[in-house]
């Protein structure tokens, strides 16, 4: 008998991610062999468990999937938008299974995103302690001083805690620097939050490489399926056999 922890299930099952289905856990949404299971550390047998989300039975079918897209902007990277705004499964349509964001991208940010129905694989890739790398080409506002570049270097304290982002610079213009930024956490608005501490606002961002990715010459708005040695190198990066 082989048994696994609840949430990890329901995320292999592509109900959630990992720490979306310990809300839905917590929210007394899930039924367990007819039991209502509302604590975290319950395991459960996917081969003899009877296993409800909201009355729906849940079971591990879809082989693991994972597609890379080409966000385009004035996409938000949810399932659903309350403010009717158009979301990135608009661009999956087609894909015959149902697989979820790994992480986000800002409604104005273009480049590459992920997709899954690997609850374990997106919820380590996203997880601060893998420090899983993301590279942006960057343009912000005026030119940028090595002063500038180093200050960024040297760590930006954001929310009483020091990020340490690697700059380079691409190109210099008076009114704009072109920038390749790599930081190795996905925070809320992190990039441009870096870029405002130096005095530099963000006029665009794109997202060219996630772990050992890279968009190279996807166009925008569309998607492929990695290869196997893609996903190999992916798990890899977190250290998933």
């Amino acid at each position: 008998m082989t048994t696994e922890r609840l949430q990890k299930f329901l995320s292999q099952a592509g109900v959630a991610s990992r720490r979306a289905a310990e809300e839905i856990i917590r929210a007394g949404r899930v039924m367990v062999n007819g039991q209502v299971v509302t604590e975290m550390g319950v395991k459960v047998d996917p081969d003899r468990d009877i296993v409800r989300v909201d009355g729906r039975p849940v079971k591990v079918t879809a082989a693991p999937v994972v597609l890379m897209l080409h966000k385009p902007s004035g996409y938000v990277c949810t399932t659903s938008d309350p403010q009717g705004r158009r979301v990135v499964m608009e661009l999956l349509s087609r894909v015959p299974v149902r697989l979820y964001p790994v992480g986000r991208l800002d409604y104005d940010a273009t480049g590459l995103l992920l997709f899954t129905n690997d609850g374990e694989l997106a919820y380590r890739l996203t997880h601060p302690s893998y420090h899983v790398p993301r590279t942006y080409r960057v343009t912000v506002t005026g030119e940028m001083t090595r002063e500038a570049v180093r200050r960024l270097a040297a760590g930006v304290d954001l929310d009483g805690r020091l990020v340490y982002p690697e700059v380079r610079v691409n190109k210099r213009e008076a009114a704009k620097t072109v920038l390749e930024v790599t930081v190795h956490e996905g925070r809320y608005h992190l990039v441009k939050r870096l870029m405002e501490q130096v005095g530099h606002p963000v006029l665009k961002l794109k997202r060219i490489a996630f772990g050992p990715l890279r968009l190279e010459r996807l166009n925008r708005g569309t998607y492929r399926e990695l290869t196997e040695r893609e996903v190999a190198a992916l798990k890899a990066e977190v250290e998933l056999a």
